[in-house]
């Protein structure tokens, strides 16, 4: 297969607007102290960072009628969107830097439709502990942080579900869910609905990681844009406790590892999210180091020449 391109563009979005926790606004931030553009310069990669977006403040309320902060949330996604999209159609691979994980509505909604006008196979990979299904009548919080993939196949308000002019933004058998390990009860039955392919800490426990990522990337071919939504939070909190949504039991730092590598070996990477990072609770931000270690194996680092 061709390889990725080589152009990347480095989004900031500092906002913590859809989670139950203060300081995912720093991820952006952090993630460049911690010298994530130095990592990909030094993989020969042409980096350009435009900064950070604007959006509005987090007002810290309570939830209304079952969305907690929603035209805060629906106005970043709006204009990581457009960043997102502004970047598809000048050649470059947008990284977006979050910030929370409601940001991947945005993100993946300006990648479905540049898929839609360009008629190539969408496959999202959304690395993550949490599946981020709910909606209004089942969220235990409000956070919408945990509804953008609900949101994306159809199942939300409509300022978000028609957030790009079509709804749903994709199917929901293009994306594959990698790492889960925290689901309510209500997402449990939405899943199962609505045949969300899921890959949970159970089947990587029982198959492997390499055999999941097989299975996860089957059908990937050169008309393939694959869009890795990377939760932070997917890792497990021993090598990655810098979150606000901490769950046990995730990847270890080689299995993830592995996943990265196998993702950079389809040669399909057109975009990516980093997002949930939140420094005021890591340590010396050993979760951004982390972190920047395996986006460098996405992007094709590895320990030797392979062929």
């Amino acid at each position: 297969m061709s390889p990725s391109p080589t152009a990347v563009t480095l989004i900031g979005a500092p906002t913590d607007i859809g989670a139950g926790y203060r300081g995912a606004r720093l991820g952006p931030e952090a993630l460049r102290i911690a010298g994530l553009s130095e990592s990909l310069r030094a993989l020969g990669l042409d980096v350009a960072d435009r900064g950070n977006l604007d959006g509005p403040p987090n007002p810290w309320t309570e939830p209304v009628d079952g969305y907690r902060h929603l035209d805060e949330v629906v106005a970043w996604n709006q204009s990581v969107m457009d960043a997102v999209g502004a970047e598809l159609r000048g050649g470059r691979m947008p990284i977006l830097l979050g910030g929370d994980h409601c940001l991947g509505l945005g993100s993946i909604t300006a990648v479905a439709r540049h898929c839609r006008e360009h008629g190539k196979k969408l496959r999202v990979l959304w690395l993550d502990a949490h599946a981020d299904f709910n909606t209004h009548d089942i969220t235990p919080t409000g956070n919408m942080h945990g509804m953008p993939v609900a949101c994306l196949i159809g199942l939300g308000p409509r300022e978000l579900t028609h957030l790009g002019g079509q709804a749903p933004a994709m199917q929901v058998d293009e994306m594959r869910q990698i790492g889960t390990r925290s689901v309510d009860a209500g997402e449990k039955q939405l899943i199962k609905r609505h045949g969300l392919p899921v890959y949970d800490m159970r089947k990587i426990g029982d198959i492997g990681i390499r055999r999941v990522m097989e299975q996860a990337l089957d059908g990937v071919d050169d008309n393939t844009h694959i869009h890795v939504s990377f939760d932070v939070d997917f890792l497990d909190p021993s090598i990655a406790p810098g979150v606000g949504t901490v769950v046990a039991g995730g990847p270890n730092y080689r299995e993830a590892q592995l996943a990265m590598e196998m993702i950079a070996e389809s040669g399909r990477v057109g975009s990516l999210d980093i997002v949930e990072l939140n420094p005021i609770l890591d340590r010396d931000n050993g979760t951004a180091l982390v972190a920047i270690d395996l986006v460098e194996s996405l992007f094709g680092k590895s320990t030797l020449v392979r062929d």
